[in-house]
């Protein structure tokens, strides 16, 4: 049996939910017949009830992305719009609101209730496949700690405030690092703490080994984010500093801000250099460490205290072993 125009309307503006509800199961046919008495037994009843009591979320939700699972028909009842998420309703009308008669109450739902809730549909997505064993969800850090599903103030990802800010709530030593005179422009809006993070958890790092960064996302080639935006310091070379290729970036810079110019953890190049080049150690293919520079090399005077001035190939160079050019 074909849909009427009524029918068709609700089903493009409300989704299969508003269409069950609204429409006589005699009309309707067989496979939503067949979903409509399923609806029914589980006790939904449409986004189109919300409304009524809840017109500030309704009045925008049409901006929001998770307004497409409401309008496009193509999930089943049970995962279509407002109960999409926080389940059949119609015990909660019965009673006339009250946040305890809701199946999924985000604000009294624990944070282990909130993700399962919210992998439902996003557990499809290859960002958030270590979300589970992510730092923030070891913590107890919920979806709701950081989104704001109905009220959102920025215009992507849903979140509760700029992206900065939320990451400084809790972050506060990066708050600090990132107001030093060297720094990566993120509190002027050039870059995002997620353009090398992702909140939702990382596969383990190919760098530092023991000491790896938490939440790091992973360039091309399992390659460190820095490589993102320097690809000259990609790579491959014929000659590999190896403390670029095995401790990463930050066995020398400081990748959120520093007193020190180019990020450098140390005032000034030399010293960062004789950190590794001071001669001890029996590591290496030679067994022979790290080698001291030669004594033509005298570290007091200030002729030698910048190594780069020679040595301008420093994170790799396809022509000389000695990093010369």
């Amino acid at each position: 049996m074909r849909l009427g125009v009524t029918q068709y309307v609700l089903l493009l503006a409300g989704g299969f939910a508003q269409l069950i509800a609204q429409t006589p199961p005699a009309k309707l046919p067989k496979p939503l017949a067949d979903a409509a008495a399923a609806a029914n037994a589980a006790g939904y009843v449409g986004s189109g009830v919300c409304k009524m009591c809840h017109p500030d979320v309704w009045q925008n939700f049409f901006r929001n992305p998770h307004y497409k699972s409401l309008a496009s028909g193509k999930e089943p009842p049970d995962r279509t719009g407002c109960e999409g998420c926080h389940g059949p309703a119609r015990r909660h009308i019965e009673a006339a609101g009250g946040k305890t008669t809701i199946p999924v109450a985000f604000s009294l739902a624990t944070p282990r209730k909130v993700l399962d809730t919210c992998l439902t549909c996003h557990a499809k997505d290859y960002s958030r496949a270590d979300i589970r064993r992510s730092p923030h969800s070891q913590e107890g850090i919920a979806c709701n700690s950081c989104h704001s599903i109905h009220k959102s103030p920025v215009p992507k990802f849903l979140l509760a405030k700029r992206q900065a800010d939320l990451c400084y709530g809790c972050h506060a030593n990066v708050r600090t690092q990132f107001s030093m005179p060297f720094k990566h422009r993120v509190n002027e809006g050039f870059m995002n703490c997620t353009d090398c993070h992702n909140p939702h958890g990382t596969p383990a790092p190919t760098w530092r080994m023991g000491l790896r960064p938490r939440m790091v996302s992973q360039a091309l080639g399992n390659e460190e984010p820095c490589l993102k935006c320097h690809s000259d310091k990609r790579g491959p070379f014929a000659y590999e500093h190896p403390s670029v290729r095995v401790d990463g970036c930050e066995v020398c810079h400081n990748p959120h801000g520093s007193t020190n110019a180019k990020l450098l953890r140390r005032t000034s190049v030399f010293t960062t250099c004789l950190e590794c080049h001071n001669g001890a150690g029996t590591f290496g293919r030679q067994a022979d460490g790290i080698t001291l520079q030669s004594p033509s090399h005298n570290m007091n005077s200030p002729r030698y205290q910048n190594c780069t001035t020679c040595h301008i190939r420093i994170h790799g160079s396809n022509s000389d072993r000695l990093f010369l050019r």
